[in-house]
């Protein structure tokens, strides 16, 4: 490469994210429990809506999203108008860092937050500062005690990705408030789904001009495959983002099949409830054998080992069973596995290679 060609300062700096591993070399037939996926797949309805989709191929999507943010809206009970779609929620979150941090700013987040944060906020040449957890939950005190002139952006995900747990609506409307005025608080709803009767932050959101909330079609809606995210929050900030997103970020077939998708809110409540119930007999499961985790609000566990040493040999243990879970050495947890909340096969499964693996200690 021509030594005068050289990309934006800080951009080698970035580490390249690493998603759940997928393959066992020599393993066949592999239970994959390492990227939070829904182990239902998408509803029957949102499969014909990607099915009739192919008939489409050939013609340009739409560049306002208007039918996938009415459908939106209208589960919801939100304004169409303050919606915008994107190639997943990871998408929205590059947005807000390309719009409202830059050189000379700070992105905070918390210790154990999702990596792209961190990443966003390089690749838009901001300092990204990492804010201590109190016992792998997010904690409000830290967050505002980290905010300086500096900040633009503080990022939280509630439930957190990959510890599991929340904050409740009474602390995240105090951390919105106690943010300097420059400042946008955004709430990563990736699975509040998962979570009866929450709103993710839609009302903080409603009653706030610094709020955004961002969510994903990739987890209960089973549509990771597709990538397709959206945001919500005050008009003003949502035509920013529509500036910078490009017009055709979005196919038809991601369009039409989110659509059918967060219709079919039936699904939803079924893949709620069948995870909650799973979710809990888990936990149960390798606590008996040792293995402890925090209360998990989502469609996994995190589970942690006495060392980072033995939560590598469990994680080898498992691979040579046919089983992939997540390390998280990435999310400064090297001694814990998160593993993903599969069908009750998988649950079952798991849950008793762990044990043998504890037999062999």
């Amino acid at each position: 490469m021509n030594d005068a060609i050289r990309p934006q300062p800080g951009i080698m700096d970035i580490a390249l994210y690493q998603g759940g591993k997928a393959h066992v070399s020599g393993v066949a037939n592999v239970v994959k429990l390492s990227s939070n996926e829904n182990p239902f797949g998408p509803s029957d309805k949102t499969k014909e809506a990607f099915a009739k989709s192919v008939h489409q191929l050939h013609r340009y999507p739409s560049t306002d999203h208007a039918a996938l943010r009415q459908a939106i809206a209208d589960t919801h009970r939100l304004d169409a108008g303050r919606i915008i779609c994107g190639v997943g929620s990871d998408e929205i979150i590059h947005f807000l860092c390309q719009a409202y941090a830059g050189p000379g700013d700070e992105v905070l987040y918390t210790e154990h937050g999702f990596l792209m944060y961190k990443i966003s906020a390089m690749a838009a040449g901001a300092t990204p500062v990492e804010v201590a957890e109190r016992e792998r939950t997010t904690d409000v005190d830290a967050l505002l005690a980290a905010c300086t002139k500096r900040t633009k952006l503080v990022f939280i995900a509630n439930p957190n990705n990959p510890t599991g747990t929340m904050i409740s609506a009474g602390e995240v409307a105090r951390l919105a408030r106690g943010l300097p005025p420059q400042a946008i608080l955004v709430l990563d709803g990736a699975y509040a789904e998962y979570v009866e009767g929450f709103d993710a932050g839609l009302s903080l959101v409603e009653a706030m001009q610094n709020v955004v909330m961002t969510r994903t079609f990739s987890k209960i809606y089973g549509l990771g495959g597709l990538r397709i995210g959206w945001g919500y929050g005050p008009q003003a900030i949502i035509d920013v983002l529509n500036r910078i997103r490009g017009p055709f970020n979005l196919s038809n077939t991601q369009l039409e099949t989110a659509e059918a998708a967060v219709r079919d809110q039936d699904y939803v409540a079924k893949c709620r409830a069948e995870n909650a119930r799973l979710r809990h007999w888990l936990a149960e499961a390798l606590a008996e054998v040792g293995v402890p985790s925090d209360t998990s609000m989502a469609n996994f566990v995190l589970a942690r080992f006495a060392s980072t040493e033995e939560a590598e040999a469990c994680d080898e243990f498992l691979q040579g069973q046919g089983l992939i879970v997540r390390r998280v050495a990435s999310y400064n947890l090297p001694h814990c596995l998160r593993i993903t909340v599969g069908d009750e096969a998988s649950c079952r499964r798991i849950a008793h290679a762990v044990g043998q693996f504890k037999g062999l200690k």
